[in-house]
This record gives structure tokens, sequence and C-alpha cells, in this order.
């Protein structure tokens, strides 16, 4: 191991000769100019491992934390805290336009067909997010191995084949659970029938829309890739829907799931259009090769696990749905709503990670790659415990701004706020599971904690409503985390906890 200092609480390393072994003395020295340190960090620093000594006594090594901090660096480490900023500031903005947009139709339609609202678009979240056969995910890990290997025409290939592909098969699908909705019909809620058909129709821009996510992310694109889904796509729905209502028209939940589907379709357009000019910028053109049955060997297991972890996070809406009334539903997913800055914290450092996790396994770095884990945890995890603590003290105005019958969900906060925290603590383990090829075992380990969930809910939700969701789902993420963290302990020797050893 090279000589390592600290700055910002992380562990730097020298992946270069050029830093002597006597790193203390040099920055001590004279010669430490703020030119020598910028010529430091350029050698290409990195996160380092943890047992690393801090260099940071005396006037030079606190210059350059303070330099770092305001700065950035140009070092690996900085770059993921810029690259996760950005993507914690849009999913921020966006929750905040999200959270405008669940009051207003909260407030605009009713607590009943709030509910039947949310029913219908958590089913698109979940469908949606899951017909993309994991190719959104797996576009992290086959974009920067084709890059490393050189191969332009596969790579050509799969930026335009990989959206073609997703685009037709979940437009099959989005028309089989249209049938299936139409056969169903007599049991179903007739309130229901319309949004559920809406909502088919929705489905294969969103599909096609987190296939372009993922695309952008492995180019560090990260502004295209969630601008469109979290931004524009939330302020269109907030702009349609008001204008309906200014207009008089009666807002229920047909014309919001109508507004979603317009936005969600004209956001991916946008996209879409915006992402194959930037690259036909980077990508010089050619022929193209598809290796749709590659793909689909390293998409597919990565489906599992995408999958099982969508089930575990919406099964409690869902199981509620099926035991509870509806407006029980809409308060329980305005509690949802207001921790979800918990989970774009660790949204964003899965986002941001999971393709270096993949360069650094295929380099061979195993030190580069431990060191760059260590760093996503520990950036998970304390703003995430922060995070929580504030949201918790401020609950009771939050859920206000839906409603004051919403204010009733403020103790469910504490109970879905456990699960949330234990979580954080072992960072996006999954993603490095999923670029280490460690796929399957993960699989299993999102399929074990899904079933409990199910289990739990089905037991709880009938007598305890939502606190028994709440309950259900802050067991199973627990029991989820404990079985991660063994898992890479065994599979990977690395330890995934932001503390201890």
């Amino acid at each position: 191991m090279g000589p390592c200092f600290r700055r910002d609480d992380i562990a730097i390393e020298a992946t270069a000769p050029l830093i002597q072994p006597n790193l203390n003395e040099w920055l001590l020295s004279p010669k430490a100019t703020a030119a020598n340190l910028r010529r430091a960090e350029d050698w290409g620093l990195v996160v380092a491992v943890m047992d690393a000594q801090p260099a940071t006594t005396g006037p030079a090594g606190l210059i350059a934390r303070l330099r770092a901090r305001m700065t950035g660096g140009t070092s690996e480490a900085s770059l993921t805290r810029r690259l996760a900023g950005t993507i914690f500031v849009i999913r921020v903005i966006s929750a905040g336009m999200a959270y405008v947009s669940q009051v207003l139709l909260a407030r605009w339609m009713g607590t009943s067909d709030y509910g039947i609202y949310v029913y219908v678009w958590t089913w698109v979240l979940l469908l949606g997010s899951m017909m993309d056969f994991g190719i959104s995910a797996s576009a992290q890990k086959i974009i920067p191995e084709y890059r490393a290997s050189g191969d332009q025409a596969l790579l050509r290939g799969f930026l335009a084949g990989s959206r073609w592909l997703t685009f037709a098969v979940s437009t099959l699908m989005s028309l089989g659970l249209a049938g299936i909705v139409k056969l169903l019909s007599p049991w179903l809620d007739p309130s229901e029938v319309l949004p559920l058909y809406i909502g088919c129709m929705t489905l294969p821009a969103f599909v096609v829309a987190n296939t372009q996510d993922g695309i952008a992310r492995s180019h560090d694109w990260m502004q295209l890739g969630l601008m469109p889904q979290f931004i524009i796509r939330q302020a269109l729905i907030i702009g349609i829907t008001g204008a309906a209502f200014l207009l008089g028209y009666h807002l229920g939940a047909v014309a919001a799931m109508a507004a979603s589907a317009g936005a969600v379709w004209i956001a991916m357009t946008g996209q879409m259009a915006v992402l194959n000019r930037k690259l036909a910028d980077h990508i010089p053109s050619g022929p193209k090769t598809y290796d749709i049955r590659g793909w689909l060997a390293v998409s597919l297991p990565i489906l599992l696990v995408e999958s099982f972890y969508l089930l575990l996070s919406y099964t409690d809406v869902l199981v509620l749905q099926q035991f509870r009334p509806s407006d029980e539903v809409g308060v329980y997913f305005a509690v949802v709503k207001t921790l979800a800055l918990v989970s774009f914290i660790h949204y964003a450092m899965s986002a941001t990670t999971a393709h270096r996790f993949a360069e650094y396994n295929a380099s061979g770095d195993k030190a580069r790659l431990s060191a760059y884990v260590a760093h996503a945890i520990s950036w998970t995890f304390w703003p995430s415990l922060a995070a929580t603590i504030v949201l918790l003290a401020l609950g009771k105005p939050l859920l206000w701004l839906f409603g004051p019958q919403f204010v009733v969900g403020y103790d469910i906060m504490f109970v879905a706020a456990i699960g949330l925290v234990v979580r954080a603590a072992i960072g996006p383990v999954e993603r490095l599971l999923n670029m280490l090829g460690q796929q399957k075992i993960c699989a299993l380990a999102y399929a074990l904690a899904f079933v409990m969930n199910v289990v739990l809910c089905i037991a709880l939700v009938p007598h305890y409503g939502g606190h028994g969701a709440a309950a259900a789902t802050s067991i199973s993420l627990t029991f989820e985390t404990v079985l991660l963290f063994w898992i890479v302990r065994q599979r990977l020797g690395l330890h995934v906890l932001a503390f201890g050893k």
C-alpha cells in the first residue's frame, strides 16, 4: 500500500511513485505551495484503504483539507462527491416538486381519488422499472467494459439496440397487461379500471426513459439521465393538472393519470433527442454489432435484483390497498414521500458509483476498489442519518401540507425510518455485487427479504394498518442488510459497514 493522508475524512493514496514515502514532511515543507498541492491531486490521488494514517496536523494539512472542500480537487473521490451531489440536488428538487404535486393532488382530488391514483401510479413505477430486463442497470457494467475493450461496434450496437429492445418488449407487455385488466374488470373497483388502462399506456415511455437514464449515467451525464424523469416530468404533471383545475375540470384519478402519462411521454421524447445528439458527438459513427444474448446474460440476473428490490419497496403500499381503505393508503403514501429524502441519498451514491465499481474490478485494482467502496458507504450512511433526524423533527408540519387529516401518519414515520437508517449503514452494496458478477446471490438475498416483507405485511396490515406496513418493511430491510453484509464479507472479503472494522 502506498503512502496516504486524509482529506475530508477520506484517506488518500498515491497511485504513482511521484509522491515519496515521507509525504507528511513534504506537505509541511515550504515547498508545499498551493501549486504543489494541486499537482499532488493531479497525479492521481484516489480514495485509500481504511487503515491509512491521517496527515492533517500542521497548517499545510489543514490547508489541503480546506482547499479540497472548497474546490473539490480532481481525484475520483472528489468527482464522485460532485456527481453524487448533482444527483442528490436533482432528487431533492424533484422531491420538492413531487411533494408539491402530491400535496396539490391530495387537496384537489380528495383522499379516495388520491388513493386510487397512488395505487395505479405505484403499479406504473413498479412494472415500468422491471420491464427493461435490467438493461438500465446493466448498462453501467456493459458500457464501461465495451469502452475498456475498445469494441466500438458492440458499443454502438448497445447504445441503439438496447432502447429499441426495451421499447418493443415493453409495448407488447403493456398490451398484454391491458388485456388482463379487461379480463379482471368485473372484479375490480369500477373507478380503478380506466386509470389502470392509462397506466398501461404509460409503461413503454417509462421503460425507455429508464434505459436512457442508465446510458447517460454510464457517461457521467447525470443531469441528462435524471432531469427528464425527476424534474421535467414533475413540472409537467403539476402544470397539466394545475391547468385542468384552474379551468374548472373535475380532477379525479382518471385526469391525474392522463396528466402523468402525457408527462412521461413528453419527457422521454425530449431526453431521447438530447441523448442521441450527445452520443453522436462522443461516439464515432460506424457499424453496429448487436449481442442481445450477451446483454441479457448480464441483465437478467440484475433484473432479479432490481425486481425484488422494487417489490420490497412497494409491497407495503400494494398490500395496504388490499386490506385498508383508500384514504389510509393516501396517508401512508404521504409518509413515504416525506421520508423519500433518505432514500435519495442512497440512490445518489448508487447511481454515481456503480460503473466505477465495474471499472476498478475490470482493471484488477483491488485496493482502489476497496477504498472506493468504503468512501461510498460512509457518504451514504452519515448524510442519511442526518436527513432522518431532520425529517422526523419536521414530520408533523410536512404531513400537514398534504392536509390536516394526513398528520395522523406522523408516528408511522418513526417506524418506517428505522429500516431506512439500518439499510443505509452498508451503502450501495447491491450495486457492488451486481457490478462484480454476484448478481444471483444478491437476487437471492432480496428475494428472501421480499418474501419476509409479504408475509409480515399480510400478517400485520389487516390489524395495524400503516403501522403494520411500516414495521413489516423495516424488519425486512434489517434482515436484508444483515444478509448483504454477510455476503459481501464472505464473497468479496470487504468490510461494508459505515462504522467499525
